[in-house]
């Protein structure tokens, strides 16, 4: 039987596809897919179309004035993708500005004569669509037994976090900041990942897309704890445009702060890929929030490659 031959345009898709252990049907990728490291020698069928290394606020800037004339943040290379000759390609519906879209792809195999890939698209908002999108991509390729175990492999993880935390007597009150100019808190599974970690989530709603914050809010809640964890920045990223948020007002007198409650995580790896990691992001947390009693080994070597040392200001 013929192996499908598939295209990942995002990296959590990527990822899925890999825990699956199908990386060797993998024939292309998106530009930012570059997890496992073997994808990286893969044949890249997108680019954006703003500088990806401009500040926060000209990233914003550029999205929204793209965004405002009706255009794409991404650019296909359907040459490259028809080249290829998918069987399926794995895109998503549930952020324009996080990858290519399911109607972009669409319009770019509509026209195709000879054969007509299936086009998987996924839309997580939550903890339980990530597991439900693994299941769904599992079946699509024919492996809904694996994907049934991996799912359960990664909620037994899960659940080793939270019955840790489930009755510990304290739980510290959390920001966590997805955009720093201008400001926005994490939503959608981070949330859930606060909670189970055992803190107490003060901005942005699980199941929810991200939310503007307005630092006045930031100042009167007060958080014990701020984690930094910027859509597509790794830390040094995040390091560089740090002062977009420790020049505003009050900074220095949130109690985060004057206690070195300030983390920087690598949000590009870990917390914005809705995908098998978001288990490592869990114990990146659990490690950051308590680290008294993840002090090593579940929290692991992934604490310490994704939470910085905290930031005075």
């Amino acid at each position: 039987m013929k192996k499908p031959r598939i295209v990942s345009l995002l990296p959590s898709c990527t990822e899925i596809v890999c825990e699956l252990g199908l990386r060797d049907q993998l024939v292309g990728r998106s530009h930012e897919c570059d997890f496992p490291p073997a994808v990286r020698r893969l044949p890249v069928c997108t680019q954006p179309k703003l500088n990806v290394r401009a500040s926060s606020l000209q990233i914003d800037r550029e999205v929204n004035a793209l965004l405002q004339d009706a255009l794409s943040i991404y650019q296909i290379d359907t040459g490259k993708l028809k080249q290829l000759r998918p069987d399926f390609i794995l895109t998503q519906s549930q952020c324009e500005v996080c990858a290519v879209s399911l109607s972009e792809v669409e319009q770019a195999v509509s026209g195709w004569v000879g054969f007509q890939p299936r086009v998987l698209s996924l839309a997580p908002n939550a903890l339980a669509d990530v597991w439900n999108d693994i299941l769904k991509v599992a079946g699509a390729l024919g492996l809904a037994e694996r994907g049934v175990e991996v799912v359960a492999r990664l909620k037994d993880r899960v659940e080793s976090i939270a019955a840790r935390t489930r009755h510990l007597p304290q739980r510290p009150s959390v920001a966590c900041i997805e955009w720093l100019d201008p400001l926005m808190a994490a939503g959608n599974w981070v949330p859930e990942l606060v909670e189970l970690a055992g803190g107490l989530n003060l901005f942005g709603e699980g199941g929810k897309h991200s939310p503007w914050l307005n630092w006045q809010s930031v100042r009167e809640r007060d958080p014990e704890i701020i984690v930094i964890l910027p859509c597509g920045f790794d830390i040094e990223r995040t390091r560089r445009e740090m002062s977009s948020l420790t020049d505003r007002p009050g900074w220095k007198s949130l109690r985060a702060v004057e206690n070195g409650g300030v983390y920087l995580a690598d949000g590009d790896r870990f917390f914005n890929r809705p995908g098998p990691r978001l288990v490592e992001s869990l114990e990146i947390l659990a490690g950051i929030i308590h680290p008294a009693v993840f002090t090593s080994g579940h929290a692991g070597v992934g604490a310490r490659e994704a939470a910085s040392a905290f930031l005075r200001g």
